[in-house]
């Protein structure tokens, strides 16, 4: 069964050994997922797999066959951006852009997550159902990702003004 890359089924490489990451940016061009540390440490490489973020640096290309996974590449419809690329672009949430694309699909996995009300170190009760995205537990879960050029409060404010509950 063959993995389905932004919505396209792709034959996974006979050699068992290639990581996702190689795959996408040298198997298929889509260089939008970045080689960042190559060890799992910055986030660059984060892509999603059935719609749980991973990075991609350190799955096996081979690990993932018959599942759904998304780059950045795949997250725009058509010509029309996902809301959370548009809020980057409206809060400054890049500078030199590398770390965007990781940016983008750990936080559109994050969100999930906490839809799924899956606590983190900062949540205030690990039995609540439902997490509130306020920036604390924003910046908690999005610590495995990190930005070189300092653009920390402008994705913090991308991803508030997407995901999280406005104040009542």
């Amino acid at each position: 069964m063959p993995v389905v890359i932004n919505g396209v089924a792709v034959e996974l490489p006979p050699d068992p050994r290639v990581s996702l990451l190689d795959l996408l940016r040298e198997g298929l061009a889509l260089t939008g997922t970045k080689k960042g540390c190559d060890q799992g440490g910055c986030g660059a490489c984060t892509v999603l797999a059935d719609g749980e973020r991973i990075l991609s640096c350190l799955a096996l290309a081979v690990a993932y066959d018959g599942r759904r996974i998304t780059t950045v590449e795949g997250l725009s419809a058509g010509d029309e951006l996902h809301p959370l690329q548009q809020q980057f672009i409206d809060h400054d949430g890049f500078q030199c852009g590398y770390c965007t694309p990781g940016q983008l699909c750990s936080a559109i996995g994050m969100a999930a997550e906490a839809g799924r009300g899956v606590p983190c170190a900062v949540s205030t009760d690990i039995t609540d159902e439902k997490i509130v995205l306020t920036d604390d537990e924003i910046r908690e879960r999005m610590s495995g990702n990190l930005c070189r050029c300092g653009a920390h409060n402008g994705i913090i404010s991308a991803i508030a003004a997407t995901y999280a509950e406005p104040p009542r």
